[in-house]
């Protein structure tokens, strides 16, 4: 297993400054994952590590953790909004007088099949939401309720800030029972009947920089359709997970927050996604240039989907230790089926690889076109965490 960050090859060495110059004069070699991987196994690690300056990722999928904050502005009288509903849908107003946060996943009071994805799209969209507020009244803010409809145009600050976005990996999910289960991996049918998996491979961002060593707090990111940021790590951020032969996680491992102007997002790159008997999500597309600084880096963006192994989980067990029924390999997953004891079972993805690819290619388009430059991180994220589980204690234990 290899826990630690790999020590950089002295060969080929670029500095961010070098590249982002090159992307100025419009002289920069950019090439998607997919590409570079197949440029690696034709050319060599060695002349990726000469040739190619930034390489670009992408993925899109459900990404539960995910929300935006929003300020109404002022009304006359004003109001200290205590209680907020976008479209029906609950947004926490704890924060201050006129701003609030609405969660992807949060129910609609009237329509169980509607929640804050729907709100956040329809946003993005340009189309008006329906804003309901309430308020207990005080001297400086005298106004009681307020009912109106807005844009996002109407809105001082419209901020997507995603929690927890780009899981480095995510185990794939069966269930060995004898009734269907309904999840966030979507349907799973009794006795194996399906697989699910939900990461776009040798395209997906984290994969393509195992030990994080060019993405950290700062990282300009596409997020979205537009312009966006890592600000910190990711909820559940452990990348202290075991890794295979190629230094990759086997397991979740490192996990983003994200955050990017709404305003400026397009509904093609983020979507609502409604789950059968589980809940509701939101689509996010997410992609990150990858500066080729050495032979280390090279040889990590190269990495292919025979390269990336991940577990396979048995969702019948309700448990946040549910056991690992064997492990696969992305070129195993995405071929549509794989064999289990003796059968095949059948593999879908929840994620959109379609999707990936255009997010990598509009990245490198803006690249090669001098409009995105990659940015040096201004502190790594961390490469150690503890997850804690919640304990049920009594009152007074």
């Amino acid at each position: 297993m290899h826990n630690k960050k790999r020590r950089p090859t002295m060969s080929t060495q670029k500095s961010y400054e070098e590249i982002n110059e090159r992307i100025r004069k419009g002289q920069a070699v950019v090439l998607t994952a997919e590409e570079v991987s197949k440029m690696a196994q034709e050319q060599g690690v060695a002349a990726v590590a000469r040739k190619v300056d930034v390489v670009t990722t992408g993925t899109f999928g459900p990404m539960c953790s995910s929300g935006a904050f929003l300020n109404f502005g002022h009304s006359e009288p004003p109001i200290r909004m205590k209680r907020v509903w976008l479209n029906d849908v609950p947004a926490y107003a704890g924060i201050a007088a006129v701003d609030a946060y609405i969660g992807a996943t949060e129910v609609s009071d009237s329509d169980e099949h509607y929640g804050g994805a729907h709100v956040i799209e329809e946003l993005i969209a340009g189309k008006k939401v329906h804003l309901r507020a309430t308020s207990p009244g005080t001297d400086c803010y005298p106004r009681r309720s307020i009912d109106t409809w807005v844009t996002k145009d109407d809105l001082n600050e419209c901020f997507l800030f995603n929690p927890r976005n780009a899981y480095q990996n995510y185990g794939a999910a069966t269930n060995t029972s004898e009734r269907i289960l309904y999840t966030y991996m979507g349907m799973l049918l009794p006795r194996c009947g399906n697989v699910t998996y939900s990461t776009a491979g040798e395209l997906s961002p984290l994969l393509n920089d195992p030990y994080l060593r060019t993405i950290g707090l700062g990282t300009r990111i596409f997020l979205g359709g537009t312009e966006g940021y890592i600000a910190w790590n990711g909820t559940q951020h452990n990348p202290s997970r075991p890794r295979n032969d190629c230094g990759i996680p086997t397991g979740g491992a490192a996990t983003l927050s994200l955050v990017g102007d709404l305003k400026a997002m397009s509904p093609e790159f983020i979507r609502a996604a409604v789950f059968e008997k589980y809940g509701i999500s939101l689509s996010v597309g997410v992609g990150i240039p990858i500066p080729v600084l050495d032979e280390d880096v090279a040889r990590a963006v190269s990495v292919t989907n025979a390269d990336i192994e991940t577990s396979l989980f048995d969702y019948s067990v309700p448990s946040r230790n549910r056991p690992a029924l064997g492990t696969y390999t992305y070129a195993q997953l995405r071929s549509g089926s794989i064999s289990f004891k003796g059968r095949s079972l059948r593999t879908a993805p929840m994620s959109s690889l379609p999707k990936a690819r255009q997010i990598a290619g509009q990245l490198k388009d803006w690249i090669a076109a001098g409009r995105f430059e990659v940015s040096r991180p201004v502190a790594p994220l961390p490469e150690t965490a503890k997850l804690n589980s919640l304990e049920i204690r009594k009152e007074g234990e």
